[in-house]
């Protein structure tokens, strides 16, 4: 997970992406936790625990690079989310009018 701050937005807003930012984050994380609980279940050879090996590196890979908290990116990250159902857009209520519309007109993609 890349930190970083949101230039240009106010400190208000900071706030608010910050806090959808970690909601999204602790709810795939859990989200990750209980498909490994369930996979582990499973386990009954060495190829079951590589197969799961693999797994998590994919996912330890997709969860690093889609929460990347920069300015750069963080709107279409935010989109992401809300697409995958990991935030509502109400959860990012007190961002200016315009940064909701671009993330509720990306979000449909």
């Amino acid at each position: 997970m890349r930190d970083g701050t949101l230039d240009g937005w106010s400190d208000s807003e900071q706030v608010v992406a910050r806090t959808a930012f970690d909601q999204a984050y602790g709810r795939s994380i859990d989200q990750l936790v209980q498909t490994i609980r369930t996979k582990s279940e499973t386990l009954s050879n060495a190829e079951s625990v590589w197969e799961l090996h693999d797994f998590l590196s994919i996912e330890r890979h997709t969860i690093e690079g889609r929460f990347d908290f920069r300015v750069e990116g963080i709107l279409f990250v935010f989109a992401s989310l809300v697409k995958d159902n990991l935030l509502a857009l109400d959860e990012l209520a007190g961002l200016d009018d315009e940064k909701l519309a671009k993330i509720a007109a990306m979000s449909r993609f």
